[in-house]
């Protein structure tokens, strides 16, 4: 801190309080302390702002001019209100404070020692200091104790014994307070290391479960996420308890306690991680205005600012930010892995070697220890690299878990991935760890996952293959991908274990059932693995991550062959995804071609099974029951067309073989309305539905002709889909499409897809199949009520769309998501659908944004045959197959222009927006 800036005195500030003759009253006390908490934080922010302190030391100045305050408040409380002849009363720090650290809004902890029978006016100058702590607007944790409960408590709760043994007294009686740590640090002694650490490692266990089981969330705690300020805390606390140190450089060198477990590059990783973090929680709290530890979307770029990250080439500053920020809380995982097994030996003596290790297992160089496999005594890795793999592969064929030992091992020696790379014993090593040592799938379960995550995590991987690298703690910012992309493609190797174990099943059956069949299972485990490996470089990922496998395929010792299948997996990993969600199925040319491109069956039968592992690895609620039926749909089309069916030429053979089977579902119709229903689907309605659902449609309307009904509305829950299909058949008329679709979104519900059919008597039916907020079906009879009443409301005009519609957006956008920019984008694309123009349309989801899209589509004069809806976190891509009035394609330039043009003034509609105006324009569908 510069000299120029004069550090407030505190105590001689609120001298007077503690001079007077007379005491003060509470509130003119009250006040004075306030002015001084008022300048002492204000102190606290300037120098953390602009005079350049870290986040540590800034936590460092708070705490000690907070000591100044609290201890001027415990000597005011004694003049006003003396405690008895026999009382004794210390106020000591615990916790966080205790530890000489306060971040802006935490809680100030403190706990009162007394002496063993405590009298009336100890309690009440103890409630006295509490409520003028609290009425200072600090939050306070606290306890009153003698030093036998104190004792008594800490044996019953480690939560409570850690906080004790950062205990650190502010004012009182010291004598007292140093018969307390005596008499606490003789209690942790005599009761051992052993218990104390088991209960640390299974509270940091719950606390990974519940904030993450990986440093790499894309939203992390500063404080309580795995990596995080409180895993550095639980070192330190182990390491004092262990060793009674206070500083990680304390365990340094072989004159240190333990002999040197910590190295100095160790000791300085573990610095520079606690500065770095206290920073981050420092600019959290002031940026937010409160104790905030998530790092959340909206936090990220203000505080990656304020901390110095712009942009630099192609990559943002958040980003950049964020990147760092996951490489510091992976080095924080790291050591832990190297100290935590070093203090545990150091407690507990060393692993007891197991006198039933074999000798093929001592020959290659490992042991057996407490059931888990390790290096041997004397082994050094540096002289026999290979075995960083080998132990790994050990350990896989006989079940065993890797010592911790094995792990410090591990990550002490990552630098000799590097030494491995073009040594062909290490890639067929490597290779076999990745998908088992053949190429049918093993008998015991291949959880090739598990191991990768361990080379990841030490930093092996990323030695070993240095594109790897530039991936670790790669994250893209948005809410759709939860993990970063080192992660993320570990998470999709793990789906590809599940699936050829058979787990999953019941979520992708055809999958399931593919992984049996396939040919080339080695090529498609490295696809997985490579399938991101150039993101974050600028350009299509895709393109350059397949031009990285030509190189990388050879160098892991795959042939031609698996290199140029490995090459095009890459390059084609997103075009199943794409085509399913965002593209018109019912389609022959889609279909045809997609099958133009995949060209084998083998290549389809690879690329399902890579889609699937990827989608499911993206977030635990990216894949539902929509997505996966869309996919199995695509997958049978262009198996058809691979095996020689469904070309052009038999379209009306499968309208004809379609109509049927509706023909036989409905034999209990007069000749005449059978006769009649087949005659109204133009060809696109009867490819585009399944009979039975057909034979429902044909139900519907045969009774709302039967009622004379101008509207009918039919709702039905498709569970084993996770969608509610709505259908609505009505006399087609100007903006029916984006009524529909506004009134859905004032219900809550989100569009997946939909299809919109004017039948041959100028009748519509439009089909839309709907999520609510959790990505399931609508299936409660009082929600599917309030669905078709929104609707009749809607088409009615009872009701106003925009007013409503802006109304829900405000009270279902999350505010943390609003700092995420999504580009407003429009494509046109006159060549993936010989009968329509299919519209492209990105943008920033929100409720109303498809009946904003589609009302200036319809006000363009243009009518649209299906819409495909898919959301990528806050990022919609929606495509529609239109045709203009005349059942053409639009091609003329100007008219596309002017579509461009209110299509992005639709996209750029926000909530500060006035609501736009319920434009109408014939939108039916000429399905012909």
């Amino acid at each position: 801190m510069p000299a120029a800036r004069k550090q407030p005195d505190i105590a001689a500030a609120l001298a007077e309080l503690l001079e007077a003759e007379a005491t003060p009253a509470r509130d003119e006390a009250l006040a004075a302390l306030r002015r001084q908490l008022g300048r002492l934080q204000t102190h606290v922010q300037t120098c953390f702002e602009q005079d350049g302190l870290n986040g540590l030391q800034a936590s460092r100045l708070h705490a000690r001019l907070m000591d100044e305050l609290a201890g001027v408040l415990f000597t005011f409380t004694l003049r006003a209100i003396p405690l008895g002849p026999k009382d004794k009363l210390a106020m000591a720090a615990t916790g966080g404070y205790g530890r000489a650290t306060l971040a802006p809004f935490s809680d100030i902890d403190l706990l009162f020692v007394t002496g063993p029978s405590p009298s009336a006016a100890l309690n009440k100058a103890v409630e006295f200091i509490l409520y003028m702590l609290w009425d200072l607007g600090l939050k306070v944790g606290h306890a009153t104790r003698t030093v036998a409960e104190c004792l008594r408590e800490a044996k019953g709760d480690v939560t409570i014994r850690t906080s004790m043994l950062d205990a650190r007294c502010l004012a009182g009686d010291r004598s007292l307070f140093a018969d307390f740590q005596t008499a606490f640090r003789s209690d942790c002694a005599a009761a051992g290391p052993s218990g104390y650490i088991q209960e640390k490692q299974a509270e940091r266990a719950a606390r990974h479960k519940r904030f993450g089981e990986t440093p790499f969330m894309v939203e992390p705690n500063v404080k309580e996420g795995k990596g995080g300020l409180r895993d550095l805390q639980t070192l330190y606390w182990l390491s004092r308890y262990v060793f009674n140190t206070f500083a990680m450089t304390e365990l340094v060198g072989k004159d240190s306690p333990g002999g040197g477990i910590l190295t100095e590059t160790e000791a300085r990783a573990c610095k520079r991680a606690w500065e770095y973090l206290w920073t981050v929680r420092f600019h959290l709290h002031y940026v937010a205005g409160r104790a905030e530890e998530r790092l959340t979307f909206d936090l990220q770029p203000v505080v990656g600012a304020r901390m110095g990250y712009t942009r630099h080439g192609r990559q943002d500053g958040v980003e950049r930010f964020m990147r760092h920020y996951f490489l510091v809380v992976r080095e924080v995982a790291r050591v832990t892995g190297v100290l935590e097994p070093a203090l545990i030996r150091t407690a507990l003596g060393p692993p007891a070697i197991a006198p039933a290790t074999d000798a093929s297992l001592i020959a290659a160089g490992f042991v057996l220890a407490d059931g888990q496999i390790l290096f041997a005594p004397g082994h050094d890795p540096a002289t026999d690299p290979t075995s960083i793999f080998r132990i790994l592969i050990a350990a896989r064929d006989r079940g065993l878990k890797l010592h911790p030992l094995a792990k410090r091992t591990l990550i002490r020696h990552a630098g000799l991935g590097a030494k491995l790379r073009g040594n062909k014993k290490a890639a067929g090593l490597f290779l076999n760890l990745l998908c088992g040592d053949s190429e049918e799938i093993p008998d015991k379960e291949c959880d090739s996952a598990e191991w990768l995550a361990i080379l990841n995590d030490s930093g092996i991987l990323g030695r070993y293959l240095p594109d790897w690298r530039r991936i670790v703690g790669q994250m893209q910012f948005d809410t759709y991908h939860v993990y970063t992309v080192d992660v993320h493609t570990v998470q999709a190797i793990r789906n590809l274990n599940s699936l050829e174990a058979g787990k999953l099943k019941d979520i992708a059956p055809l999958s399931t059932e593919l992984v049996g069949q396939i040919q080339s299972r080695r090529a498609l485990y490295v696809a997985l693995l490579l399938h991101d490996i150039a993101k974050g470089r600028g350009g299509d990922h895709s393109v350059l991550g397949a031009e990285l496998a030509l190189t990388i395929c050879p160098a892991l010792g795959l042939d031609q062959e698996e290199t140029e299948m490995v090459s095009w997996l890459v390059l084609h990993h997103l075009l199943l995804s794409q085509t399913a969600f965002s593209r018109d199925i019912d389609d022959p040319k889609t279909i045809l071609d997609l099958a133009d491109s995949i060209q084998s069956p083998e290549r389809l039968r690879l690329l399902q099974i890579l889609t699937v592992s990827d989608i499911r690895a993206v977030s635990p609620k990216v894949w539902n029951g929509w997505k996966a039926t869309l996919l199995r749909e695509l997958y049978t089309r262009v198996a058809e067309v691979l095996e020689g069916g469904l070309s052009t030429t038999e379209r009306d053979t499968r309208i004809a073989r379609v109509k049927e089977v509706v023909t036989t579902l409905i034999t209990d119709w007069p000749a005449q309305e059978r006769e009649d229903f087949l005659s109204l689907g133009y060809p696109s309605y009867w490819l585009g539905f399944d009979p039975e659902s057909i034979e429902r449609h044909g139900r519907m309307i045969r009774d709302a002709k039967a009622r004379n009904a101008p509207l009918t509305i039919q709702t039905e829950p498709l569970p084993a889909r996770s969608v509610t299909e709505v259908v609505v058949y009505t006399a087609d008329h100007a903006g029916l499409f984006s009524r529909i679709a506004g009134a859905l979104a004032i219900a809550g519900a989100s569009i997946v897809d939909a299809r919109i059919h004017t039948l041959t008597d100028g009748m519509a039916l439009d089909t839309f199949w709907i999520q609510d907020a959790n990505g399931g079906p609508f299936e409660s009879s009082h929600r599917l009520a309030r669905l078709s009443a929104m609707i009749e409301q809607a088409l009615t005009g009872r009701i106003r769309l925009a007013t409503e519609i802006r109304k829900a957006a405000k009270s279902l956008i999350p505010g943390r998501t609003r700092a995420i920019h999504v580009p407003p984008r429009v494509v046109v694309d006159n060549r993936a659908s010989n009968r329509h123009t299919v519209i492209e349309v990105n943008g920033r989801d929100r409720p109303g944004l498809l009946h904003d899209v589609t009302a200036a589509i319809s006000a363009q004069g243009l009518q649209i045959a299906s819409a495909h809806v898919t959301t990528y976190g806050v990022r919609a891509v929606d495509v529609f197959y239109v045709k203009d009035v005349f059942g053409m394609k639009v091609e003329n330039e100007r008219k596309l222009s002017q579509l461009r043009r209110a299509l992005l003034e639709a996209l750029k509609a926000n909530l500060e927006d006035p609501p736009p105006l319920d434009t109408s324009s014939r939108q039916s569908a000429a399905a012909a």
